[in-house]
């Protein structure tokens, strides 16, 4: 089983994965998420697939999913550190993400999903840049 740490930070949830995914794990993921989002209340969703190498059609298709499930219960998504190599895939694939918002990094992901989140970056956090 691949280790995904979800840690709360207030009303976002941080969701890091730290090795490449298996059909089951991101099936496991996907509910453990949706559960969490709706236990915590859950405004946004930062994952990040920094160590994401390969990616296949089902991996894509539940990563729009998890964000769909995500956003149903409330919860923005953004996802950062996507791989040129991923995203080439993705888009050979046809698959669009629709309604996942995407950053380059960690940083500049929680910028993004604070400003998603609030309307704007709010006291504490830093600027797009």
């Amino acid at each position: 089983m691949a280790r995904i740490p979800i840690i709360q930070l207030n009303d976002l949830l941080l969701v890091i994965i730290l090795e490449e995914l298996r059909d089951r794990d991101a099936l496991a993921l996907q509910q453990e998420l949706a559960e969490m989002v709706q236990r915590v209340n859950a405004r946004g969703v930062l994952l990040d697939m920094s160590v994401v190498e390969t990616i296949d059609s089902f991996l894509g298709r539940l990563l729009s999913e998890i964000a769909a499930g995500a956003r149903l219960l409330g919860a923005t998504t953004v996802v950062v550190g996507i791989q040129p190599a991923v995203a080439i895939t993705l888009v050979e694939l046809g698959l669009d993400l629709k309604g996942i918002h995407t950053a380059l990094n960690s940083r500049k992901g929680m910028v993004l999903l604070r400003r998603l989140t609030t309307g704007a970056s709010g006291p504490g956090w830093p600027h797009a840049g």
